[in-house]
């Protein structure tokens, strides 16, 4: 088995990877990245995504960013080991060490070197701006890079390739290998024509959930996982091996294994990220004709994903949107269609109910009934203004106005798999901790792989987790590294 040596190796290329391997060689260390996709396709998830940032300016995250990240941070948690993790990590309790819980440090450390990482990332020519969204209403401010995920991934290749970083394309890490004292110390992979290579030198594990894993989806989430599908074709090289070879190597979970974070999407469309956010405007009514949730309960940004769930939970995990044209006329609506296919269109709601496929008396009923709900008042699309139903059930509770103008429209939405909840539990320094609450030498993790969310996805935060535990990963290491040798030669 050829054996090659580094002082960094990053397994996958999207912003986690790319960030700790640039931040490491900015140092002067020698850097590869191992990339199961080939060259054409790197950068995974990040390579389709227009990496929206939970910022309020270029320096600081938004106000409620750490607090919605804690309260959706856990399960129901002993209070008593909750105020254990205030303490220092060593000095806590065994039982606290590895709590299934984000840690205060792990967010302090998120929301205080997103600043800097910002400031980092322009120092080699990235852009950011406060740009339009697909959300025509939202609760939080949302900062982008100029270019979106591509503009990260070939930004932060190219400045990786300048400082030397080796590239190994179409390259799948097999496993990880560890000493006697519990170090890792070097990876197996094997490359587009199955020869296994070893790979000395720290780890970093960036390789995404297991978005791509039919078998682990079905474990974990179940079996009504294939009605799921991914939010674009990147993620289907993120298979789960990192998480698997990291737990047989003794690490400890993070995050809920169970759930993923969901965003509605036009099953007709093969486009990344075909999401379909009109639906606050309309009803949504499964394939029984019945509506079944509060279409609008707040903005759009702020309540997507529980109502996405809600559509997963129908039917063959399907729901159809019915608009009439009134909502053509709210500004920039399509800016909440990234679909590229049309909605279907009739002059009754009779004909609609053919068109998709929906008994038609159910759907006219339910109609009938939305519309007799609806209350006089002005309808402000731009703005969340209370202008709710009366005695329906379920109640809509913005922007409810009646469905009367054909011709009308419906747009088919199931729940995409953005990314899994569930991954690995590292330190503040992206240190993978083992199953005891110990620091794994050798092994980091960055990027979606970190398990950090529970019940609701905090919008916004996964790129920004990336970027920063990627980057703190790259120093941290090589500042380890380095300080290793240090002793050695004093010795």
């Amino acid at each position: 088995m050829r054996q090659r040596q580094f002082d960094l190796v990053v397994v996958g290329c999207g912003a986690g990877g790319l960030s700790a391997a640039t931040a490491a060689a900015e140092k002067g260390a020698s850097v590869a990245i191992i990339e199961r996709a080939p060259e054409s396709e790197r950068g995974g998830q990040t390579r389709y995504t227009e990496a929206y940032l939970r910022m309020k300016s270029k320096q600081e995250v938004t106000d409620d960013f750490e607090e919605h990240m804690a309260a959706n941070g856990g399960g129901y948690i002993d209070p008593d080991l909750v105020q254990e993790t205030l303490r220092p990590l060593d000095e806590r309790q065994p039982q606290a060490r590895t709590l299934n819980m984000v840690d205060p440090e792990f967010l302090q450390t998120l929301a205080g070197q997103a600043g800097p990482t910002i400031a980092w990332l322009e120092s080699f020519g990235l852009q950011f701006d406060f740009l339009p969204t697909q959300f025509l209403t939202k609760s939080q401010p949302r900062l982008l890079p100029v270019g979106g995920g591509l503009a990260l991934v070939e930004k932060l290749a190219g400045q990786a390739e300048k400082l030397g970083v080796s590239f190994f394309y179409e390259t799948t890490f097999c496993g990880l290998e560890v000493n006697e004292a519990g170090c890792v110390t070097s990876l197996v992979a094997r490359d587009a024509a199955g020869r296994r290579e070893r790979f000395f030198g720290k780890i970093v594990l960036a390789c995404g959930g297991f978005e791509g894993n039919a078998e682990m989806l079905t474990r974990y989430i179940g079996p009504r996982s294939i009605y799921l599908r991914p939010i674009c074709k990147g993620a289907l090289f993120n298979r789960g091996e990192g998480i698997e070879m990291a737990l047989a190597a003794g690490a400890a979970t993070c995050g809920d294994f169970g759930s993923y974070h969901a965003e509605p999407i036009d099953p007709r469309s093969g486009v990344s990220e075909p999401s379909v956010f009109a639906f606050p405007y309309g009803v949504l009514v499964n394939k029984e004709g019945s509506r079944f949730t509060d279409e609008a309960p707040g903005a759009v940004d702020a309540h997507y994903e529980n109502i996405t769930r809600r559509i997963y939970e129908q039917t063959a995990g399907l729901a159809y949107v019915i608009l009439d044209q009134k909502h053509t006329r709210i500004p920039k609506y399509r800016l909440s269609l990234r679909t590229d296919q049309p909605p279907l269109s009739a002059s009754s709601m009779e004909d609609l109910a053919t068109l998709i496929g929906v008994p038609a008396k159910p759907l006219m009923a339910t109609i009938e009934a939305f519309n007799a709900a609806c209350v006089d008042g002005v309808f402000k699309p731009l703005e969340v203004n209370g202008l709710a139903t009366v005695g329906l059930s379920p109640a809509k509770s913005n922007w409810a106005v009646p469905l009367d103008e054909p011709p009308f429209h419906a747009y088919p939405i199931i729940s995409a798999n953005v990314f899994t909840f569930g991954g690995l539990k590292i330190d503040e320094n992206a240190q993978v901790l083992n199953t005891d609450g110990r620091r794994i030498e050798g092994l980091y993790a960055a990027g979606e792989i970190v398990g950090s969310y529970y019940h609701t996805y905090t919008g916004a935060t996964s790129v920004l987790k990336g970027l920063v535990f990627g980057r703190q990963a790259g120093l941290h290491a090589i500042k380890s590294r380095q300080a290793g040798a240090l002793r050695e030669v004093r010795a």
